[in-house]
């Protein structure tokens, strides 16, 4: 990936269980297309990670469960008929020179979990914004401007979990913050943990990308290889580890005398999702950084007591990109080698898959920043459908699908980026035939606060895609949150975060575009939104971006 700092900006960022019953474990399981999404009944706690207990509803891991849907069909205060009556009641402002907010929240109860750009890991009452706890990364290893979250939070058996920009994993006590445990699982220069982690079966699965390749020509370009970890969630002992690509070796120089390696790349920017029938994990890969070996802009679905791999499926034949193939000058080719050849695309699979089953098959869905949402048979990768969405633009892949995407257990749904415009789709997953699409509202950029930026706005969707019952949510490059009508694809809901706030942790804040690296959280009847997005940075010297909780 160029990079999934900003997946889009070519900057590095400073860049789930819960009671009894067994019934809910159809949330953690591939959900039938056309067939209704469970109960409201308490779900397992092995289905979601296994100890502590939660509430139907909860939120509390950035894919929401093992599946990857990105969809709460426990939402009952939320409906279409009433989703016009949200209103913002309270916001958490971030320092006004911390950076721009990745983190998308965890809910649990009575408790909201986020990580912030300030280096700090926050618990807050999820109703009132009212402090908990907050735990400072800088206490974990040596100082950095990278002791930031950049993934969302994983809440189970106790404890939370999430990783930062340095490489460093952690495991804090869920009730008071207290550091349990934390681990640098990569010390490759400029690695990272953008990849939301999963819990299943007492371990935690986390992946780990890097920003090596927009480090400039005077770095050693490179020597960082994407992998996936499996954890000992008790310990943060490693289990096992699949690297992406073989090790780096030196090959000659670059032009300027420093030293070239290769392969290298591929890196784990989103969170896996898991089959815990066939205990399979299944997880997209980013592309190279140099040479053409691995498994770059790949599924994986790896056994999850071996790391091994049941199959790996490759989605674009050749994909070497570094930061200087966007700048295409004479002296910048020769750090590009391939750009003549038109093969340095970065199209990564960056984008989290879901899994559920259609036309009785077990199917596992990812959409890929050339703009394509591919569709695999889950036990062999056999390409079932692709359906192409959007325009590719090579060198950056912005047009493509970049976060995540929500299945109701009915229709998939399906954002593209700067697609001129990004467009929101629902698609019926048995055959890829688009049910409805929507447009990004074209008076996005000519209301509302993003009017006073023309040369600013566009018209994209960063964020991934969430799902409730009836409702499809999705942000915007605009500044604006919406709800759609998963039935129609109507705008039911707007609200402009690019309006000055007061956070009731005594900050003033204003947000921007809506943040990718997440979408949506939708628990208990409140809507949680990062906005303040890097990419598009609407001029805001005097306030920190945002969280934005709504409610009725």
């Amino acid at each position: 990936m160029g990079t999934r700092s900003i997946r889009s900006g070519r900057v590095l960022r400073s860049t789930a269980v819960v009671a009894a019953s067994c019934l809910t474990l159809l949330l953690n399981t591939p959900l039938t297309a056309n067939a209704a999404p469970p109960d409201d009944t308490a779900q397992t706690t092995e289905a979601l990670g296994g100890g502590g207990h939660s509430l139907p509803g909860d939120w509390a891991s950035w894919q929401k469960d093992l599946s990857g849907s990105r969809s709460n069909p426990f939402e009952r205060r939320l409906t279409p008929a009433n989703v016009g009556q949200l209103k913002l009641k309270w916001a958490f402002a971030f320092p006004k020179n911390a950076g721009t907010p990745h983190s998308q929240p965890a809910v649990v109860g009575d408790t909201i979990y986020f990580g912030a750009p300030d280096g700090h890991f926050y618990a807050r009452d999820a109703r009132t914004g009212a402090a908990k706890w907050d735990f400072d990364l800088s206490t974990v290893g040596p100082a950095s401007f990278r002791a930031v979250v950049q993934d969302g939070a994983a809440v189970s058996g106790g404890k939370v979990y999430f990783g930062d920009g340095r490489g460093y994993f952690y495991a804090l006590e869920q009730r008071t913050g207290k550091l349990a445990w934390a681990r640098q699982i990569d010390t490759e220069v400029s690695s990272g943990v953008t990849s939301s982690p999963i819990v299943f079966g007492g371990r935690v699965y986390v992946g780990v990308s890097s920003g090596q390749n927009i480090m400039g020509k005077t770095f050693p370009c490179c020597t960082f290889r994407g992998h996936i970890d499996a954890l000992n969630a008790e310990t943060g002992e490693q289990v096992w580890r699949y690297y992406t690509v073989p090790e780096p070796k030196q090959n000659g120089t670059w032009p300027n005398g420093v030293p070239r390696y290769e392969p290298s790349g591929a890196g784990v920017w989103s969170t896996p999702a898991i089959d815990p029938v066939t205990r399979t994990l299944y997880v997209g890969t980013g592309q190279n950084y140099t040479g053409s070996a691995g498994n770059y802009d790949s599924v994986l679905a790896l056994d999850l007591t071996t790391g091994k791999a049941r199959w790996t499926r490759k989605m674009t034949d050749v994909d070497t990109w570094r930061i200087e193939c966007s700048a295409r000058t004479p002296e910048d080719k020769q750090y590009c080698p391939n750009l003549d050849q038109g093969t340095a695309l970065d199209f990564d699979l960056g984008a989290a898959p879901n899994l559920f089953t259609a036309g009785g098959r077990h199917l596992v869905g990812i959409g890929q920043k050339a703009g394509v949402y591919h569709v695999l048979d889950a036990r062999t990768g056999k390409i079932v459908w692709q359906r192409q969405l959007s325009e590719p633009m090579p060198s950056g892949g912005l047009s493509g699908i970049q976060w995540g995407t929500s299945f109701d257990g009915r229709r998939l749904y399906v954002s593209t980026y700067m697609g001129r415009p990004g467009t929101l789709f629902a698609i019926n997953p048995a055959d890829g035939h688009i049910i409805w699409k929507t447009p990004n509202p074209a008076d996005g950029c000519t209301t509302g606060g993003a009017a006073q930026y023309p040369n600013v706005c566009q018209l994209g969707h960063g964020p991934a895609v969430t799902t409730t019952p009836g409702l499809v949510w999705l942000g915007s490059m605009d500044g604006k949150m919406r709800a759609y009508s998963s039935r129609t694809g109507e705008v039911l809901w707007t609200h402009d975060t690019i309006t000055e706030v007061q956070g009731v942790n005594g900050l003033p804040g204003r947000g921007g575009a809506v943040s990718g690296a997440g979408g949506a959280v939708v628990s208990h009847g409140m809507v949680y939104v990062n906005s303040g997005y890097m990419f598009t940075p609407y001029p805001n010297p005097d306030h920190g971006s945002v969280l934005l909780a709504f409610g009725l």
